[in-house]
């Protein structure tokens, strides 16, 4: 965190998926938050992440998730859609009493970003795009076990509805049982039509 700057970390998950909704992050942590075991989120378990993601709703200055429907994807684009979920998380940070908080810098996991100019604000928020930032700042970690964990949770919710394609274990991702499935039972609304679903 930048000294004495109220800075969110962003983050998404999802974006190579076939299936599914992206879902993004945004995670304002404590100045003197620390915790070894978020240092290296790539490296973590399922376990890991979802006892993260109580520690990190509990002691976050703020934090929120937001979603980017399969639909909005095949229309602007996963690229767009993942900066547009960043945007909605941004806009949704509220402080534990519920209001809302404007950071006064972002970090963004990865190389690419479109200035968020909060609502009812004039200027944009300056931020930083950061490759592999989830392994170099806690905010960035933050966020991405956030957004990883929501996704898995909707992703299992939606496996309920159409258990023939394996979303439990592949999260929508392209697998060759996945695919397989997509050539005998065709597509779902939740599929990505823009995506090369290898239809017949």
């Amino acid at each position: 965190m930048m000294s004495g700057i109220v800075e969110a970390g962003c983050d998404e998950a999802g974006r190579g998926p076939l299936a599914g909704s992206v879902f993004a992050a945004a995670v304002i942590l404590p100045p003197d938050f620390t915790n070894e075991v978020l240092n290296d989120s790539k490296q973590l378990t399922e376990r890991q992440r979802y006892a993260l993601r109580e520690v990190i709703e509990h002691e976050a200055v703020a934090w929120a998730v937001a979603e980017v429907t399969a639909e909005e994807i095949d229309r602007i684009n996963i690229l767009q859609a993942s900066i547009t979920g960043m945007h909605r998380a941004l806009a949704a940070l509220k402080d534990k009493q519920g209001q809302p908080i404007v950071p006064e810098h972002i970090l963004v996991d990865g190389n690419k970003w479109k200035p968020y100019v909060p609502e009812g604000g004039l200027l944009e928020v300056p931020a930083r795009t950061v490759v592999k930032g989830d392994a170099t700042y806690m905010s960035i970690a933050a966020a991405s076990v956030l957004a990883k964990t929501y996704r898995d949770d909707y992703m299992l919710r939606l496996h309920e509805q159409y258990p023939m394609y394996g979303w439990d274990e592949n999260k929508g991702y392209p697998t060759a049982a996945h695919y397989e499935a997509i050539q005998k039972y065709g597509v779902t609304p939740y599929h990505r039509k823009s995506f090369n679903l290898k239809l017949k």
